[in-house]
């Protein structure tokens, strides 16, 4: 009887996206402020790494020179979103081409430790000390030992699956 073998196939980019859009994840908006200037960026990939201490994790494209504040500042601040964000996630997402002080101005920001904009009714907010970084392929991940903290309303959440902003 014959050994099962198995057929390894090249990936291409555009079918690895199309598996990646049945991911069903939370949107953030990850931002920064400091010396390297005000940054803001709309995210999916991000989760949390450990609660003592506690840590999470961002992944960002380090192809787009403009998130190099994020690792300059050395800070951060996740902003989770609600059903009501979604105007706020088009804008971060780089899409509408909307400059930086534009994008702040579609939200009401604060600070709570580290100086990076915080949304004020965001689901929950984690302002991170940046602690660690690892670059791969095309992304940087950012680790983040989570130095402040707000826990907003109990919203529904907004999700982005299929391409699409849903309200889970």
């Amino acid at each position: 009887m014959g050994e099962a073998v198995l057929k390894k196939n090249d990936v291409e980019p555009q079918a690895y996206r199309d598996a990646m859009s049945h991911f069903a994840g939370h949107v953030h908006v990850v931002t920064t402020d400091g010396s390297a200037g005000r940054r803001g960026a709309t995210v999916i990939a991000a989760c949390s790494v450990s609660d003592t201490p506690p840590m999470i994790l961002v992944c960002l494209n380090r192809q787009n020179l403009k998130n190099e504040p994020f690792l300059q500042n050395g800070s951060f601040a996740l902003n989770t979103l609600s059903s009501h964000h979604e105007p706020l996630a088009v804008g971060f997402s780089g899409l509408t081409g909307l400059p930086a002080e534009e994008r702040f101005a579609l939200a009401q920001w604060d600070t709570i430790s580290t100086g990076s904009p915080t949304l004020t009714d965001a689901l929950a907010v984690f302002d991170c000390e940046l602690v660690d970084t690892k670059d791969l392929a095309t992304h940087r991940v950012l680790f983040g030992k989570v130095t402040g903290l707000r826990i907003g309303s109990n919203l529904k959440p907004l999700i982005y699956h299929d391409r699409g902003y849903h309200v889970l």
